[in-house]
């Protein structure tokens, strides 16, 4: 299977993209506090970090009946929503013929594939919230499924764009030759070890790195792991991922010509936000199917480096296992 190193791009019929009035979104999935947070930011032009040019109007019950902070929270999140106004349906193509752009936001990334399936069915352009699916194979279907209907996705921690990250990339410190990512990485039984929580601080650091990783090498223990990745030229990246409690995240660069490190605070999710109704209104992702690919077979060579009792794992292997080939 091949998928293009260049984001999806899409044209668009809907009237309110054409005449640039204000995205109607859906959202599926009610068993995360995301979707209660994206649709006060959305929603409400008087909310601090108010990102304009869409509003949330429908959604579509989903929770998982095996993962406690799922089924335990829905109903919760589920009667804020109502408050809000926000109209409940019944099915996915319900939602996606009243919608211009839908959210999978579903805590659980083992759904993820088939209720994105059926929003590319109905041709909608579709943000899929951490992680995009509950195995790698899961992922690289899903952006097959888009590439070949034409339909754009983009899936993203908002770690990702957190202010303080963007400022770090600023940062003069000429070639990024390692870096650091440490955050936290809770575990849950029905996803591989570092999709669950691991994969913000793991987005932070393909952020930084960017595409190229090569081996994954894997230490863990009950509390941590620390997973090194080689890239491409003899680059270094560390995921310092945690349980212990605090767990803070930063990012430490170490380049050619100096040392950066990531301020504290400034974390919000309005400048993710703020990237998703970019994408819906243009149709161009901020981050390519291949280095979204790239980074989750990262995280699922580490779980292999693990299985091997830590001896490197090529990514390139496990992405071919999965199915992925690129282009």
């Amino acid at each position: 299977m091949k998928i293009p190193l260049l984001s999806l791009v899409a044209v668009f019929s809907s009237a309110a993209f054409l005449s640039g009035a204000e995205l109607r979104l859906g959202i599926i999935g009610t068993d995360t506090s995301h979707v209660v947070a994206f649709t006060k930011l959305l929603n409400h032009p008087e909310a601090p970090g108010h990102v304009a040019g869409a509003r949330v109007v429908a959604v579509v019950k989903a929770h998982s009946d095996d993962i406690p902070s799922s089924f335990e929270r829905a109903a919760g999140f589920e009667a804020t929503l109502e408050k809000e106004g926000v109209r409940f349906y019944e099915t996915i193509p319900a939602l996606c013929a009243q919608v211009d752009g839908v959210l999978v936001e579903s805590v659980d990334g083992r759904p993820h594939l088939e209720q994105a399936r059926q929003v590319i069915a109905a041709g909608k352009p579709l943000f899929v919230d951490k992680p995009i699916g509950g195995t790698l194979r899961d992922a690289v279907e899903i952006f097959r499924l888009a590439r070949a209907a034409g339909v754009p996705v983009f899936t993203s921690s908002a770690y990702r764009f957190y202010d303080s990250l963007v400022e770090l990339r600023k940062t003069e410190i000429g070639e990024v030759r390692s870096a650091i990512s440490y955050g936290p990485a809770s575990l849950e039984p029905h996803h591989p070890d570092l999709f669950w929580y691991g994969v913000h601080p793991t987005e932070a650091l393909f952020t930084v790195m960017g595409r190229g990783c090569e081996t994954v090498m894997r230490t863990t223990t009950q509390d941590t792991d620390v997973v090194v990745g080689t890239w491409k030229g003899g680059r270094v990246g560390v995921l310092h991922a945690v349980r212990t409690k605090p767990q803070p995240h930063r990012v430490l660069l170490f380049g050619s010509n100096g040392f950066a490190e990531q301020k504290a605070g400034g974390d919000s999710y309005a400048p993710l936000l703020g990237q998703i109704v970019q994408f819906f209104q243009s149709g161009v992702a901020p981050v390519s199917p291949a280095e979204t690919i790239e980074m989750f077979g990262f995280m699922e060579a580490a779980d292999e480096s693990k299985r091997r009792g830590g001896a490197p794992v090529g990514v390139g292997e496990v992405l071919a296992a999965a199915g992925y080939t690129a282009e």
